[in-house]
């Protein structure tokens, strides 16, 4: 399981295609579900609640923002609050989504699907399902996933992968697992890696709301370094009402400074206000920004080790499977 990762490099700044649209825009997409994760920040805090008017993102505000992700071959990551599948949309948006040439990242506790919405967003080429899973084991798992069902998420992964492989798509299949105390990391991983082609271990995040249940504290990047972050630097945040935030550690949206109801996703990556706080992170000044100044999960940022490289090592592992 322990890989030697390195996590900096000698320049930082945008990848390649980055300085003039994001390479991934993360939308939260719904605030509802089914699961009631000990280790989710909205589990602990009362930000569902500020969204009892915005549960699930609008139509007109998801097809605002695939029309210009499809223009940049950029990334939907369907995230958030909850589970995306719960959006009585989801399977149509993900498949307008794909029409329009975005490619689309869906995380999920894999608890809702069927073989027809898993053909329907297989058969429109859905670029990666990141099943959610956390545990090795029926026992572990009803501990840190109460509420959804260690059988019916077995049951989904593997009809996914029969679909796969009966319609001839590429679609990849990855299995995340946060290293958590209580948790066998070294089983969980090879009990998944027989049925996905990527297990990625996840460090145990606290985003400021919940208790450090972490059981691997190591940074990638020194504290006291101040490494700029490389979040600003490859992904955008949209909350269900259309709002911006810089950094996908504000969950709340307290730090909100745009709204793509009022501007283009293109023109609010390449403005002034997000460009100076880039800036403060080249320059090691990052802690002036008030989020930045107190995220506790900063050193657990890598400018190599993210979601590019997951998505490399899982081709690796498709061609060699066969």
């Amino acid at each position: 399981m322990k890989e030697n990762k390195k996590h900096t490099r000698e320049q930082y700044g945008f990848k390649e295609g980055a300085s003039e649209f994001p390479l991934m825009v993360v939308l939260s997409f719904v605030y509802v579900c089914n699961a009631r994760c000990p280790n989710c920040p909205y589990n602990n805090s009362e930000i569902r609640d500020t969204y009892k008017d915005a549960l699930f993102m609008p139509e007109v505000l998801f097809k605002r923002i695939a029309d210009e992700c499809g223009q940049y071959r950029s990334y939907l990551r369907l995230s958030g609050g909850g589970e995306p599948m719960l959006h009585p949309q989801a399977v149509d948006l993900i498949v307008y989504a794909k029409q329009k040439g975005a490619k689309i990242g869906l995380i999920t506790n894999g608890s809702r699907f069927s073989e027809q919405n898993l053909r329907k967003i297989l058969g429109a080429g859905i670029d990666v399902i990141e099943f959610s899973v956390d545990a090795g084991d029926e026992e572990t798992y009803r501990i840190v996933r109460p509420g959804v069902d260690w059988g019916v998420l077995n049951r989904n992964v593997k009809l996914a992968n029969s679909l796969r492989k009966e319609m001839g798509v590429t679609t990849t299949f990855v299995a995340s697992i946060i290293n958590q105390k209580g948790v066998d990391v070294e089983k969980a991983e090879k009990y998944w890696s027989e049925l996905v082609d990527k297990v990625q271990i996840r460090k145990y995040l606290t985003w400021g709301y919940n208790q450090d249940q972490s059981a691997d504290s190591s940074p990638y990047l020194p504290p006291g370094e101040r490494i700029p972050c490389p979040w600003l630097f490859e992904r955008l945040n949209i909350d269900s009402k259309g709002d911006v935030t810089l950094c996908g550690e504000d969950i709340a949206f307290s730090e909100k400074f745009d709204n793509v109801y009022n501007h283009s996703i293109r023109k609010i990556w390449r403005g002034g206000h997000f460009e100076s706080l880039r800036k403060k992170h080249l320059e090691r000044r990052g802690e002036e920004i008030k989020i930045c100044s107190t995220c506790p999960d900063w050193q657990y940022r890598s400018w190599e080790y993210n979601y590019w490289k997951i998505l490399k090592d899982a081709e690796v592992s498709k061609k060699a499977k066969g």
